[in-house]
């Protein structure tokens, strides 16, 4: 299991959430995705592997850009 925390931009309602959630959890083997579009602030976990290319694709493919990641556990 993995874990990242991302810092993404132009998220200012709850449609954005939602948007980038749908996106992330469209990714092969994330189970979760808890987008904060307050702080823009993103949790994704998944079961497999994921690169930062793949999670940017995600964010940015719903609209939006990726400012950080951090992938927290591996």
């Amino acid at each position: 299991m993995s874990t990242w925390q991302l810092k993404v931009k132009g998220m200012s309602c709850a449609h954005c959430k939602a948007a980038v959630e749908s996106t992330l959890y469209s990714l092969p083997s994330v189970q979760s995705a808890d987008a904060d579009y307050e702080t823009g602030n993103v949790v994704v976990e998944a079961a497999g592997a994921l690169s930062l290319g793949m999670l940017r694709a995600a964010v940015e493919e719903a609209g939006y850009s990726l400012v950080a990641a951090t992938e927290l556990y591996a």
